[in-house]
C-alpha cells in the first residue's frame, strides 16, 4: 500500500516509460510521414481526437472504479481478519479456566501463523519458512504435507478446540461462540481467495490499451501542422495522465500480487500479532521498519 509520502518520480515514470518511448516513436514516424509524403495522411480535425479523448476519460473513469472495488474490498476482508482474529483470542481468555494457559497460547500462536500463512499463499509465496516457530514438530509436520497451509491450521485449532470441550474446560455454548468465528475466519479466507481467483477480464485492459494509442496516432496526425519537436512534447504530455490513470487501474485491480499498491498482507499480520501477544501477556515482537520507504507490504 503506498503511504501519504512523496512517490518517487522513478517509481511513477518505471511504470509508463515503455509506452512513452513508444508514443515518441509513433510521433516521430508520423511527422516523417508529413514531412516526406504529406499526402499519404488525411487531415483530421482537432475535434475528432478531443471527442475520443472524452471517450477514453469515461472507460478509464469506470475501470478504475471497478479496480478500486476489488481493492477496497480486499482491505475490508482483511479488517474481518483483525477483528475475529483479537476476537478469537479474547473469547478463549473469557471462556477457558485459568489452568489452560498453555492451550490458549498454542491457538493463539497458531491463528498469527494463519493469518502470515494466508497472506503468503494470496502472494503464491512460500509460508512454511515464515511460520515454523509458531508450531511444535508433530503440528509442522501436518502442515508440510499440506496443499492448503491456512485451511490446515484452521483445522488444527478447531480440533484443540473441540478438545478442550471434551475434556469439559469448554460447555457447549462457549464452544458454539468460538465455533462462529472459526465460520467468519473461514468465510473470510474464502472471500480473498475468491478475489485472487476471479482475473479481471482481460479484454476491458487490452482494449483501453489500443483505444489510448489510436488516440495518439490521430491526434499527431490532428495537430500536423505544429513544429514536430513541440508536437511530439504536446503528444506525449498529452497521454502521460491517460497512461498513468491505466496502470494504476490494472495495479489495484489485484491486490495480492506483492506490489507497493496492494493491500498490506504482510502490515497487517504483523499488527495482528502485536495485538494477539499482548492480550496473552507476551512481549511485542521487534518489528523492523524502514521510514524511508514510501510503501508497506
Amino acid at each position: 500500500m503506498l503511504l501519504n509520502k512523496r512517490i518517487p518520480l522513478k517509481y511513477i515514470f518505471d511504470s509508463i516509460k515503455k509506452d512513452i518511448i513508444y508514443i515518441v516513436g509513433f510521433s516521430l514516424f508520423i511527422n516523417s510521414i508529413i514531412l516526406y509524403n504529406s499526402h499519404l495522411l488525411p487531415e483530421i480535425p482537432v475535434a475528432i481526437p478531443a471527442f475520443l479523448g472524452t471517450a477514453i476519460s469515461l472507460l478509464l473513469s469506470f475501470k478504475l472504479n471497478q479496480a478500486y472495488d476489488r481493492w477496497w474490498e480486499a482491505r475490508k476482508i482483511w479488517g474481518e481478519i483483525v477483528n475475529d482474529s483479537r476476537t478469537l483470542v479474547v473469547q478463549l481468555k473469557s471462556f477457558l479456566k485459568p489452568a489452560n494457559q498453555a492451550a490458549i497460547k498454542q491457538i493463539t500462536y497458531q491463528q498469527i501463523a494463519w493469518c502470515y500463512a494466508l497472506a503468503q499463499q494470496l502472494r503464491k509465496q512460500k509460508a512454511l519458512g515464515e511460520i515454523e516457530k509458531y508450531f511444535n514438530e508433530n503440528e509442522f509436520n501436518a502442515i508440510k504435507k499440506s496443499e492448503h497451509i491456512p485451511l490446515t491450521i484452521l483445522d488444527l485449532s478447531t480440533q484443540q478446540v473441540s478438545s478442550l470441550q471434551r475434556d469439559e474446560q469448554l460447555n457447549v455454548f462457549h464452544q458454539t461462540q468460538i465455533d462462529n468465528t472459526y465460520v467468519r475466519l473461514t468465510a473470510s479466507m474464502g472471500k480473498a481467495e475468491r478475489i485472487k481467483n476471479t482475473v479481471f477480464p482481460k479484454t476491458y485492459s487490452l482494449f483501453t490499451h489500443a483505444i489510448i494509442y489510436i488516440f495518439i496516432i490521430i491526434l499527431s496526425i490532428s495537430v500536423a501542422e505544429i513544429d514536430y519537436f513541440y508536437e511530439i512534447i504536446m503528444v506525449t504530455v498529452i497521454a502521460i495522465p491517460f497512461l498513468l490513470l491505466e496502470r494504476t487501474s490494472e495495479q489495484i485491480q489485484d491486490p495480492f500480487e506483492n506490489r507497493p499498491t496492494d493491500t498490506p498482507l504482510t502490515k497487517i499480520s504483523q499488527g495482528i500479532e502485536l495485538n494477539l501477544r499482548e492480550l496473552i501477556g507476551e512481549e511485542k515482537p521487534a518489528i523492523v521498519e524502514n521510514p524511508e520507504d514510501f510503501f508497506v507490504l
